[in-house]
């Protein structure tokens, strides 16, 4: 629950966006309903990994197949869940603005701290439109706001754009999950020092080390649940590390590189093979053989056939049995 006032927003940010944030998969029952005893289950598990937060109903979340009542029922599960001390954040990117305002309005409700929004995709191919768009957005919320940099939303932002977008008073940082490196480390560069700026990808930290500047938070992703389990949770150590200064170099290339590894191999196959669109296809046949509640993905996205879950899961394994 957030216990800050809005002038306060970046400084609360500074203080709770830290380590690793992950994001939650929306898991279905067969019947096509929302896994609610799943989907708690999942919270615990995450919570168990040592995260320090987590985003619910992001692109991986399906964000776009859920009606407005399920994006509600989601907060409320994730709310209760959290019970007010493990920090949580609402993806509420739509095209309507009012759809926008009322999911954010009860994101703050049910007690989440942070908000995540990304360009009304489809209708914004300006820079302007998208910053504008963001400040509408702000002034109808008292939650610190995230801003999604994604191709997925139909507009890659510049640093300059970005920048333009951090000086709106609310809005914390940048999840810059442009796919861009020179995108990347040019936004660490030149907003770093006033914003929170978090590239997705360990890659992030290197090259920080490299020129002079370091990244807080990994703002959000899936590795931590798909990687780690509650007794050896390597990917939520390292990063633990790194957001320090402190890149445990021997840890990564021992215990999370194999994996990394397939994990990149399947998902650049899975993007390929729906045209573009993010592997939440993936990223389920993984859940599943971890024992986290998925069920299948929406249409228009397909599962992974039998062939590929089974070729998946034998890459996971391998690449797990060379990390012992």
């Amino acid at each position: 629950m957030a216990n800050y006032k809005k002038s306060e927003s970046l400084e609360w940010a500074r203080e709770n966006l830290r380590g690793q944030w992950s994001t939650l998969m929306t898991p279905f029952t067969p019947d096509d309903e929302l896994d609610e005893t799943g989907l708690r289950n999942n919270i615990q598990r995450v919570i168990s990994l040592g995260t320090h937060g987590a985003g619910f109903t992001w692109g991986m979340g399906e964000f776009w197949t859920l009606t407005h009542e399920e994006r509600k029922r989601i907060y409320e599960i994730a709310s209760d869940e959290s019970n007010g001390s493990w920090p949580i954040a609402a993806h509420v990117s739509h095209t309507s603005y009012k759809e926008v305002v009322e999911l954010a309005t009860y994101a703050e409700h049910v007690g989440f701290d942070l908000l995540v929004l990304a360009a009304p995709y489809f209708v914004t191919n300006k820079e302007n439109q998208v910053i504008e768009w963001v400040k509408l957005i702000s002034e109808s919320t008292n939650l610190a706001i995230m801003f999604y940099n994604s191709p997925q939303f139909g507009i890659v932002m510049t640093p300059q754009g970005l920048s333009k977008i951090c000086e709106i008073p609310n809005v914390v940082g940048v999840k810059e999950a442009s796919f861009n490196p020179e995108i990347s480390v040019a936004s660490h560069m030149q907003l770093g020092h006033k914003a929170i700026i978090s590239t997705p990808d360990e890659w992030i930290f290197n090259k920080g080390k490299e020129l002079g500047f370091q990244q807080q938070v990994m703002f959000a992703n899936t590795s931590d649940w798909r990687f780690d389990s509650v007794s050896n949770n390597n990917y939520v150590q390292f990063v633990e590390k790194a957001v320090l200064g402190n890149i445990d170099s021997n840890l990564y290339e021992k215990k999370i590189a194999p994996i990394k590894k397939v994990s990149d191999k399947w998902w650049q196959y899975t993007v390929k093979k729906m045209n573009g669109a993010l592997p939440a296809a993936m990223c389920k046949a993984w859940a599943e053989h971890v024992g986290m509640a998925s069920g299948h993905v929406r249409a228009p996205l397909v599962n992974l056939n039998e062939e590929e879950k089974h070729n998946l899961l034998n890459d996971i394994r391998e690449a797990k049995n060379s990390c012992n």
